[in-house]
């Protein structure tokens, strides 16, 4: 005896899963701008492969012949898939059921949540974020209301962090949980025009608050990527946000037990750009481009940057050297001079966590003139923010590589210089440093001799002569043995280091998983 009625039952529930919540909703979708959550899926991933979990689980009636009559998906679709022939979790938020709510974190019954998934299997966990979280229309159809006491889905949200590549794209209007799931990730995007993120939207804000506040205004792409830094990258459009996912995943390994993959390369290791002989200006007044000195050093077009419209004094990311994943930092001198103030700091401890998780040695950059000074840096907090990056830095273990290229200044400073395990610095000419700056720092040392002076002026600038003859880097050089390279030779130097620092990567591989830090 067959089964084919029943096998012909389950094809035609899949068929009315992607349906999704119906075609008014799936119209109002696209009036947005927006893709439906199948078709996010279909651009995020490799084609075809999608294993969709929970796939018959929804809302179903029957009528009198206990026939199916209609079916109603769950508001999130969830399965595992490949990106660039690799293996990753995937769930996602579906707008047109119900706004997105309730269903995207929890299992179904004995059944894994996704997350749970991404832990037992070790992959990468990616979300697609398009939910309001929680409605109170669940209270009535409960017939009570709730005590917030979970987090159990968070719980294991919280402990991924420490083993898979964990990212979150903004698809949209996204409250309540979803909204710190969005940051719950070591990578988030939100796409321009159609993405805001908060606790509670407008509605909320009026009836707490008592003002008006449009979506955009009050948690779009320009509040969170410049202000707040609650996410990393803003992209053109959804298919470029997914670009970035790609992009980023595409540095990482699945877990945190893995080597991160070498990719192959063209681009000679002991390729000398001329240019780096001349990029950093004589006249520290002016300024030079961070970007094209980095990409300059990187394989060519390997770059990707994290954070870039905010704590925009320093420039950090992912990239190769030699095929090899690494992090990157430099300092950029067009914002503040390059000092590091809060924001930056915090950019920067992320991606040091992010490589010390993940076995990426760190490339740094150095022009650093210090940390960020004056009254609006003191309101923020700079002196906490410069110990949290102290403290990050001397916690770190992977592989780091300094290349003082201009100032190296003061605590700050310290901070691209790692005391223990497989450290290396060189300098360039253009290289300075110490304690504190000459200028500035002579007129405090020296007060009394230069207000006794019968020309203050110029006595000060006789001592800043004097001080600034000494300041040489080959008078370092001299003393500490401290290398100083021809800028040209950086690539080869910095390839030699990634290469050799695979070794050392190899035994942290087998540690136990180090605690991710937001």
């Amino acid at each position: 005896m067959s089964w084919q009625k029943e096998v012909k039952e389950i094809a035609h529930r899949r068929e009315l899963r992607k349906q999704m919540g119906g075609q008014e909703g799936i119209e109002r979708q696209r009036r947005r701008g927006k893709l439906t959550v199948r078709e996010r899926i279909d651009a995020l991933v490799d084609p075809g492969g999608f294993e969709e979990f929970y796939s018959l689980a929804g809302a179903a009636r029957y009528g009198q012949d206990n026939e199916l009559t209609s079916f109603m998906p769950r508001g999130v679709v969830e399965g595992m898939a490949k990106i660039d022939e690799r293996k990753v979790v995937v769930t996602a938020g579906d707008f047109t059921v119900r706004g997105g709510s309730g269903g995207g974190s929890g299992g179904m019954g004995g059944e894994p949540a996704s997350n749970e998934r991404a832990r037992q299997w070790m992959l990468p966990y990616v979300r697609l974020l398009d939910a309001a979280g929680g409605s109170v229309r669940s209270f009535q159809e409960m017939g009570r209301t709730y005590l917030p006491d979970g987090n159990h889905g968070s719980a294991v949200d919280v402990e991924l962090f420490s083993l898979v590549p964990v990212v979150s794209a903004v698809m949209g209007s996204v409250a309540g949980l979803p909204a710190v799931n969005a940051c719950l990730a070591h990578f988030n995007v939100m796409v321009k025009d159609t993405s805001q993120l908060f606790p509670g939207g407008p509605p909320v804000v009026k009836a707490a608050l008592g003002y008006d506040i449009t979506k955009e205004d009050l948690g779009g792409p320009h509040i969170h990527t410049r202000i707040s830094g609650s996410v990393d990258n803003l992209a053109e459009t959804e298919e470029d946000a997914f670009e970035q996912v790609r992009r980023f995943l595409s540095y990482l390994p699945a877990n945190v037990y893995e080597m991160a993959p070498r990719i192959p390369c063209n681009d000679p290791a002991d390729r000398a750009e001329e240019k780096l002989l001349e990029i950093i200006p004589r006249d520290r007044r002016k300024i030079f481009n961070t970007h094209s000195l980095v990409n300059a050093v990187l394989d060519m077009d390997s770059f990707f940057e994290i954070s870039p419209r905010y704590g925009r004094a320093r420039v950090v990311g992912l990239g190769r050297l030699n095929g090899y994943p690494v992090g990157v930092m430099a300092n950029n001198p067009k914002f503040s001079g390059g000092a590091t103030d809060v924001a930056a700091g915090n950019k920067v401890i992320r991606l040091l966590e992010l490589c010390d998780l993940f076995h990426l040695p760190i490339i740094s950059f150095a022009d650093e003139p210090g940390f960020m000074v004056g009254l609006e840096s003191e309101k923020a907090g700079i002196e906490r923010a410069g110990a949290a990056l102290v403290a990050a830095t001397c916690r770190s273990r992977m592989p780091w590589l300094t290349v003082v290229i201009g100032r190296l200044y003061g605590v700050a400073g310290q901070c691209h210089h790692r005391p223990s395990g497989m450290f290396r610095r060189y300098a360039w000419p253009s290289a300075s440093w110490g304690s504190m700056h000459i200028t500035g720092g002579a007129a405090a040392a020296y007060r009394r001799e230069i207000e006794s002076a019968s020309n203050p002026e110029e006595k000060l600038k006789e001592i800043e002569a004097r001080l600034n003859a000494i300041a040489s880097p080959f008078r370092t050089a001299e003393a500490t043995g401290q290398d100083i390279i021809d800028p040209r030779e950086t690539r080869a130097y910095a390839c030699e280091f990634v290469s050799d620092a695979q070794r050392v990567l190899k035994t942290q591989v087998n540690d136990s998983p180090r605690p991710y830090r937001l």
